[in-house]
């Protein structure tokens, strides 16, 4: 069975959804400080929120912040700032790309920064995707270097 789209509004696909409640969920851990498995119960138990990857979702959440440490060192290398001084919601679309780029490998690097840029434009300030761009481009080619030279 394939994903239909209605013909009216262009819809979301399930994964990106996924994505954006995931993001939405680290700046909730990151600002609020909210455990993260009441982060993915509310999320569930919520009914508006449309058509979403749940199992993405739960993967890149709980992924994102259980790894953030050694994320966070990742990305780090390749900021011109300390981690500190990035918007919350720079360093949470960091944190998320750069969980997607080491520990899922079946999604290509392309959509990956694609994906998190996206959503830099839609959660962040003006030109912070071009931030995220940059960045998970450098981080891209140091943990995905032979997908990266191979395009």
């Amino acid at each position: 069975m394939s994903a239909t789209r209605e013909s009216t509004t262009p819809a979301k696909s399930a994964r990106h959804r996924a994505r954006e409640l995931a993001l939405q969920g680290i700046y909730q851990w990151r600002m609020a400080g909210t455990p993260v498995a009441q982060i993915e119960k509310t999320t569930r138990d919520e009914k508006s929120l449309g058509r979403y990857d749940v199992e993405l979702f739960s993967q890149l959440l709980h992924g994102a912040v259980k790894q953030q440490e050694a994320l966070s060192e990742l990305v780090a290398g390749h900021i011109d700032r300390a981690l500190g001084e990035l918007s919350p919601i720079e360093y949470s679309v960091l944190l998320l790309g750069a969980y997607e780029l080491v520990h899922m490998p079946e999604v290509p690097y392309r959509v990956v920064i694609n994906e998190e840029v996206e959503l830099a434009k839609t959660f962040g300030g003006s030109d912070g995707h071009k931030y995220v761009n940059g960045v998970l481009d450098k981080l891209a080619a140091q943990v995905r270097s032979a997908e990266v030279s191979a395009k």
